[in-house]
């Protein structure tokens, strides 16, 4: 798992930011950057884990189109598709900024409940990786894996369509 890229982030300051941090309003919006900071970290790692399941997806597809399975190979295509697009949404998600006239002002629980949400992601991307694991292992033992195919493609859009209720977050 990821260490607490917050504390991470916020341990790095030099004496420099340190007294600019003394200034008065500059701390609490330095202390906001951090923490979206640590959020961004956290998403591209998230990210990151995601691409690397798209390889194996599209190396599974790519095995399947070898051995002429193409029935397969579509629905993988489909679970490629949806999984391109969580890839996506998260590396350009929001970093949790409001306008200084917007209606919403985020502050910094706002910020830290993002950041907790992100984290739930980066769960989701352990279960994925168990899921295409096991797609992977019944290609290789030429087990019938349209099962896992549609159960894949079944996670990937209850993880889209969790990931669409991020902005909620910050109305909560």
């Amino acid at each position: 798992m990821v260490d607490d890229l917050t504390e991470k982030t916020q341990s790095a300051r030099s004496s420099l930011e340190d007294l600019i941090a003394k200034v008065p309003g500059v701390g609490a919006y330095q202390e906001k950057e951090k923490r979206r900071d640590a959020d961004k970290l956290l998403r591209l790692h998230v990210a990151r884990r995601l691409e690397e399941q798209l390889a194996r997806v599209n190396e599974v597809q790519y095995q399947l189109t070898s051995q002429g399975r193409l029935d397969v190979t579509l629905l993988l295509e489909r679970a490629s598709t949806k999984l391109q697009l969580l890839i996506d949404r998260i590396k350009t998600a929001s970093y949790g900024y409001a306008g200084f006239f917007d209606a919403i002002k985020v502050d910094e629980d706002a910020l830290d409940k993002l950041y907790r949400f992100d984290e739930r992601m980066l769960d989701a991307s352990d279960e994925l990786e168990i899921t295409v694991g096991r797609l992977v292992e019944a290609i290789q033992g030429e087990e019938p894996i349209i099962e896992q195919a549609n159960g894949l493609i079944r996670q990937l859009e209850n993880l889209n369509d969790t990931y669409s209720k991020r902005q909620d977050v910050l109305l909560a």
